[in-house]
């Protein structure tokens, strides 16, 4: 199974490649994951019917995650319907898009990686992994559906569609974890058999998953979602619609089932809902003019028709429930295909402009005829099999009000059958009143794969004997064994009557079309989901910008009061109410000399910081007190941390001065003394709280810390003796993927706050639109490394690009000295801090302090001739590096990010220790420098370009003025490090 979801996420990468080289007919070669997927269910039928088979491998040991994998029947049928109408589908595209469809690329990679995420979500085996496959389906779609974002209808239609299945998504994450604490277990096949059904935080579990899956398949009130999503390419409602992803709150309903049917929430709710959704899709069906539409709410009433089979609990019910997932399946996939083939044909949807199909599309015809007879449940087709089934099975169901839930089904089906007639008769008519539409002959594969379809339901329908084996073992997966059998015919039984009933029901209301059409135009709108959707989204938005407009203004002090006030009242009012326990309160370990010096110097320069009126003192006196932390560690004997902070404290300060020059000198105080005193008081109360839980906590611990034994798992855990780099790339090394995850946020952030202006976006344009942009950025930089014939000073990009006044040969050859002898200790750092103070984030530190030397010398072309490489490259290589080290050690065999150590013996070196986890830190000190270089190139270098920009424009003022020459104006020069008049200096 595993190797099955690698080649199709492999396909999926691939994907762009193979429809640029071979465009549409690429469709063809990306067919091949799931046909492979529908081969090996096919191979494992057999099998599976033994017993199950599951796969395990260890993913997180310690919070109890693996990635467990397992095949039943049940399984087996959903992999054979996603893996083979997922292969008809991709093969269709093929002839269905042009080769100049944007996008394209795109769309099939994120095809065929839903095809993966629908077939890792039917094999799931723990709660965890089916929801992490089960969001990546709600992605897939979104993405899908929003295929053509320059469409607004698609735009609205897929975040509607991410909307409702994303809240579902969520809610069923709570119950997942609430169920699996009741359980003490996340195995799906444990965890249903074991959690207690009557206690109430159950029922709230239940209720909580099963919105999931309600909304998922589009059940009443999520259900207008569905229709929405047609928006997308007819392929996707195809297979997302038909056949893949509305059907995994079907699987999951009929998973979970067998065990909580009996719970009090869950028959009353299941089967309600599925009854109205039933009821409400065939009626709304009735009402389209849009063939798709019909077919959305026809999928939508069906799709309640399911719920009500397979979510009843019952042996017999949901062997007519699996029958008839595999016919709808079949059916409702053709179905959408053939609307596919006549909008491409046509470019029209609407039956009421379509006349005369019939002749030209026979092949069409018969595959619609087919299809929609079985979504009729006409015999001999497997339609007609499941749901006579389904009658049977209500009419011996011990349920008090089954025979209330058989009466919906039936007035339901005979809607089924009206719906289906307008189908054809929209489709295929041949309208004296108008024109025969226009129209191009479908290719063999618009027309052939829906015909391989429809011949499946009725090869299905006429041997469904042979078939029910492999289905009652799908049911029997779900609970007991069935009594039910599948046939034609099972003679004269009430069941036969009731599907007598139901068509003569279905034709009375085929003929008397009009008078129906009449009747609903006459009857108003029953209340919208769609329009309470909507408005709920207004009203939420609504209270988002009030909120955002109370809170969020803009204001620095008035944040930061907010922020404080959280943290005074809930901690502090947490140390009010463990008041009597301050007599616990133990201070060990304090050097008070040493400390008492470094607290001082911390308080004087805090003091000093907030009391400074020029903004650079303030810097420098806050930039001061971080160097005392990093004193207070080295005397609590932790070089490592003292390490990072001075280096931290040093880039921090740098980044300071460069945002300062475009700020004034002096502060704005305006504030009254009023004002000032309830500041000061403010943090007196804030740094006394903070300070008290400090103390406290310790001596209040009732568990024993998470950090006991770390020391001693150091060498064999990790292969080294440095505990704290350890700690960040091995015993929480999720910790540190999160965090430089967060610094690649942070460095787009501030590139964008700095680049997407106005005149840089005007300035780039031209640039982008031609297609030359690398090139451009390739050339640009290297320029300053070489000039052909041209003999260049070691000096030349400061010598001909920074004016003569700023600047300094002096700091310029020291600073090109010690870059290199910077970078290699950066180097040495990250090799060793394994065992020794360093690491990858210290060690990037280091190389971002020797970029910054350079830019510091020389400007921003300096910089530029010092790193030739953008910002991004370093930061996504880091990050994919760190990411791939976790991938690669669990594809070993191993868990995510598990580090092994090697001694080999080298030539001439002799033994060399080896940790992998070296990689991880390789990736975090790419990361760290390509922070760095973004800042430079953000803060620093743009910034650098709009002062010159603005000096030039003042010039330019005062030699329109007359008051200075040009070449008093051209003596003057520009810096783009030294601020300009009335800024920082």
């Amino acid at each position: 199974m595993v190797v099955l979801l690698t080649i199709h996420a492999v396909a999926a990468v691939l994907s762009p490649f193979i429809i640029e080289r071979f465009r549409a007919t690429g469709f063809g070669i990306l067919a091949v994951p799931p046909a492979l997927t529908f081969a090996w269910a096919l191979i494992q039928a057999p099998t599976v019917l033994s017993g199950a088979v599951v796969e395990t491998y260890p993913w997180i040991p310690t919070l109890g995650l693996n990635l467990t994998f397992r095949l039943d029947e049940l399984s087996c049928l959903m992999c054979l319907v996603v893996g083979g109408i997922g292969t008809l589908v991709l093969t269709y595209c093929a002839s269905y898009f042009s080769d100049e469809e944007p996008g394209l690329g795109r769309f099939a990679g994120t095809l065929v990686a839903f095809a993966g995420a629908m077939l890792g979500l039917v094999t799931s085996d723990d709660a965890f992994l089916l929801y992490l496959f089960w969001e990546l389906t709600t992605v897939g779609s979104y993405l899908l559906v929003g295929h053509r974002p320059e469409s607004r209808s698609s735009r609205i239609a897929a975040t509607q569609a991410l909307v409702v299945t994303g809240f579902g998504g969520l809610a069923m994450l709570i119950g997942i974890v609430l169920l699996g604490e009741q359980a003490g277990t996340y195995r799906l096949s444990q965890l249903i058999s074991t959690t207690p059904l009557d206690t109430t935080i159950t029922n709230a579990a239940i209720a909580l998953i099963l919105t999931g899956a309600l909304s998922k398949s589009a059940q009443v009130p999520f259900h207008f979602w569905l229709p929405g999503a047609m928006a997308a390419p007819t392929p996707v409602s195809a297979y997302l619609h038909a056949a893949a992803m509305v059907k995994a709150g079907i699987y999951l309903v009929a998973r979970l089932a067998p065990s909580f049917a009996d719970a009090p929430v869950w028959r009353p709710l299941v089967l309600t809902i599925g009854c109205t959704t039933m009821l409400i899709g065939a009626y709304r069906s009735l009402r389209q003019y849009d063939l798709k539409l019909l077919l959305a709410f026809g999928t939508v009433s069906q799709l309640g028709f399911l719920i009500v089979l397979v979510g009843s609990g019952y042996p017999n019910t949901a062997l007519a429930g699996v029958t008839l997932l595999l016919a709808h399946a079949l059916y409702k996939g053709a179905l959408f295909l053939i609307v596919g083939a006549i909008d491409h044909s046509t470019g029209t949807r609407d039956l009421r402009r379509l006349s005369g199909l019939r002749r030209c599309m026979p092949g069409l015809f018969i595959a619609t005829i087919i299809s929609a007879a079985s979504m009729a449940g006409l015999p001999p087709l497997l339609g007609f099999v499941g749901k006579e089934a389904a009658y049977d099975a209500y009419l011996h169901t011990p349920l008090p009000y089954g025979k209330i839930v058989l009466g919906v089904l039936v007035v339901g089906s005979a809607l089924t059958l009206a719906y289906s007639w307008r189908f054809i008769w929209g489709a295929f008519r041949n309208d004296p009143k108008i024109e025969d539409t226009p129209i191009h002959t479908p290719g063999i594969l618009l027309t052939g794969i829906p015909l391989i379809l429809s011949s499946g339901t009725v090869t299905l329908g006429l041997f469904c004997s042979y078939l029910e084996p492999f289905l009652r073992g799908a049911s029997n997966a779900l609970g007991d064994s069935a009594d039910l059998h599948l046939a034609l015919w099972h003679g004269l039984t009430p069941a036969l009557f009731l599907t007598l009933l139901t068509w003569t029901l279905g034709t009375v209301l085929v003929l008397f079309s009009t008078q129906v059409n009449q009747l609903q135009d006459r009857v108003p709108p029953l209340l919208s989901a769609q329009l309470v959707y909507r408005l709920c989204m207004h009203r939420l938005d609504r209270l988002s910008l009030e909120t955002t407009g109370l809170l969020q203004r803009g204001s620095l002090p008035l944040s930061l009061s907010l922020i404080l006030l959280v943290f005074i009242a809930v901690p502090g009012g947490t140390l009010l109410a463990v008041a009597q326990d301050w007599d616990r309160i133990q201070v060990d370990n304090i050097s008070a000399w040493p400390q008492a010096a470094i607290a001082l110097v911390l308080c004087t320069a805090a003091i000093a910081s907030v009391r400074s009126q020029r903004r650079l003192r303030a810097v420098f006196m806050a930039g001061t007190t971080g160097y005392g932390c990093a004193m207070m560690y080295l005397v609590y004997g932790a070089p490592d941390l003292a390490l990072t902070q001075a280096l931290a404290e040093t880039f921090s300060i740098v980044v300071f001065v460069l945002v300062l020059r475009r700020l004034r000198t002096r502060f704005d105080i305006t504030a009254p003394s009023k004002v000032r005193v309830r500041r000061v008081i403010f943090g007196t109360v804030v740094g006394v709280i903070f300070t008290a839980l400090t103390i406290l906590m310790p001596a209040l611990r009732i568990h024993r810390p998470a950090s006991d034994g770390m020391a001693e798992l150091a060498y064999p855990f990790g292969g080294g003796t440095n505990i704290v780099n350890i700690i960040l790339v091995d015993i929480r090394a999720w910790d540190t993927m999160g965090e430089i995850s967060v610094a690649l946020a942070a460095a787009t952030g501030i590139a964008s706050l700095i680049f997407l202006r106005e005149e840089n976006m005007e300035r780039l344009r031209p640039r982008l639109s031609s297609g030359a942009s690398r090139q451009m950025q390739r050339s640009q930089q290297n320029v300053l490394i070489s000039q052909p014939g041209v003999r260049q000073s070691w000096l030349v990009s400061t010598a001909k690009f920074v004016s003569g006044e700023r600047r300094s040969v002096l700091i310029e050859v020291v600073a090109r000295l010690v870059f290199h002898p910077i970078l290699l200790w950066s180097v040495y750092l990250l090799f060793a801090g394994h065992n020794a103070p360093g690491g990858g984030f210290a060690a990037g530190m280091v190389a971002g302090l020797a970029l910054t030397v350079r830019y510091l010398a020389g400007g921003r072309e300096e910089l530029r001739a010092a790193a030739p490489i953008l910002p991004g490259v370093l930061l996504g290589t880091g990050l994919f590096l760190s990411a791939g080290f976790g991938v690669v050690s669990m594809l070993c065999g191993g868990h995510v990010l598990q580090t092994w150590t090697f001694n080999p013996h080298l030539p001439l070196i002799g033994e060399v220790h080896f940790v992998t986890s070296v990689l991880f830190d390789v990736g975090v000190y790419l990361v760290v420098i390509g922070l760095v270089l973004d800042m430079l190139r953000s803060l620093g270098a743009a910034l650098d370009r709009q002062i010159e920009q603005e000096q030039a424009g003042r010039n330019v003022n005062v030699l329109s003025s007359g008051l200075l020459s040009n070449s008093e104006i051209s003596s003057q020069g520009t810096s783009g490090i030294l601020p300009t008049e009335g800024k920082m200096q």
